[in-house]
């Protein structure tokens, strides 16, 4: 059997009392100069937490600069702000982009290495400082995954991974996420559906983390249309949040797969939200997987709901019909077209897709530069 590693944080706290856990734990970690990274609409939520760090004397810089996916210059500020207000601790509360910056500031602060030298896989060594993370929104899992995202300056999608990126503690409140509209509830949700679903077809699949991905598959595809119909349903919130979590958990030990890889350029060129861009691809390259996924796909199925076939392709096929109709559910666009993609941008897309052959060489069915523009025209 493969060897995995599984590298969380020391602590992963759930809960609507996680943020009130978070100052408690921090407080004792003995830093007295915290750097907030926060997504702006939760500030009003933290006001609590922000004053009774300050009453015990902890100074604190909040900055609510990123405000969609990141780039490696917009960190390099945020990096350079943080050594001049001579931060001592990092704290990311937010979305995904919120989290990735955090945990590459946080690393950088007192590193020797350039930003060059870290990106990839497995090159950044050291992080000496301490990170936290309280997402806002269930959706990325980047607060217990190894994994940072960044555009770079041709406008590609790079990733930083590293067990060093994991933080030191997770702290998850689904009260965080109820005030994230429906649109961001649904694209960040299915999301977190996907990074279960690519870990559990995949050509790197491990019976430990199937657990993981099983069990968010099923939580996600059946709490995600309450969430997104009624944002104040809090077992709906705890639930999705969950399946968040457990996505999270996939990604370092076994990560994406072909949906994510295709789904980067769209993002990088187009400028459509990571999220919403999986949602749209993740039936159409089912589809075309599911010669190679017939197993996984049919379990798949079963987990979210569908009816056992006369076989375990027809149960698979039951599958795909019912993640369309979790889309369609959740307001999700069933078409490139209808965000605005040109079938003349599709040779374009498919090129860069094939670049991240970081999580191609995970899909069960391999893709060539002709598949690539195949799927993006399907979906168009």
């Amino acid at each position: 059997m493969r060897t995995i590693n599984l590298l969380n944080p020391a602590k992963v706290s759930f809960g609507d009392d996680a943020l009130k856990i978070f100052v408690e734990d921090y407080l004792m970690t003995g830093n007295r100069r915290l750097y907030m990274l926060i997504t702006e609409h939760v500030e009003d939520l933290l006001d609590e937490s922000i004053k009774k760090l300050k009453q015990e004397g902890i100074e604190i810089y909040v900055d609510k600069s990123i405000q969609q996916e990141p780039s490696f210059s917009e960190f390099e500020t945020i990096l350079e702000n943080a050594r001049s207000y001579d931060a001592d601790s990092i704290v990311g509360i937010g979305g995904g982009s919120v989290l990735d910056v955090a945990k590459l500031v946080a690393a950088q602060l007192k590193n020797t290495q350039t930003l060059k030298e870290v990106k990839g896989i497995g090159n950044l060594a050291e992080r000496k400082t301490y990170m936290a993370c309280l997402p806002t929104t269930s959706g990325t899992g980047s607060e217990v995954s190894p994994n940072a995202i960044f555009i770079d300056e041709e406008g590609n999608k790079v990733g930083i991974v590293s067990p060093f990126l994991v933080p030191d503690a997770a702290y998850i409140c689904p009260k965080l996420t109820h005030s994230v509209p429906p649109s961001v509830t649904a694209a960040t949700g299915i999301d977190a559906l996907t990074h279960c679903l690519e870990a559990y077809a995949n050509n790197f699949a491990h019976p430990m983390v199937n657990v993981f991905a099983l069990e968010g598959i099923k939580l996600i595809a059946k709490y995600l249309p309450v969430a997104y119909r009624n944002g104040s349903d809090e077992e709906a919130r705890a639930n999705v949040a969950f399946g968040s979590l457990y996505g999270g958990m996939c990604l370092g030990p076994v990560n994406t797969a072909a949906v994510h890889a295709l789904s980067y350029p769209l993002g990088t060129e187009f400028h459509i939200a990571h999220g919403l861009s999986n949602a749209v691809l993740l039936p159409y390259v089912m589809e075309f997987n599911l010669p190679k996924a017939i197993e996984p796909y049919s379990e798949i199925a079963l987990a979210i709901g569908a009816e056992k076939g006369n076989t375990p392709e027809e149960t698979a096929k039951r599958g795909i019909e019912m993640i369309r109709k979790l889309n369609v559910d959740c307001g999700i666009p069933s078409k490139l077209s209808e965000l605005e993609i040109p079938e003349t941008a599709i040779d374009n897309l498919a090129e860069n897709a094939l670049k991240v052959q970081r999580l191609l060489k995970n899909n069960l069915r391999e893709i060539s530069l002709h598949d690539a523009k195949f799927i993006y025209q399907s979906a168009l």
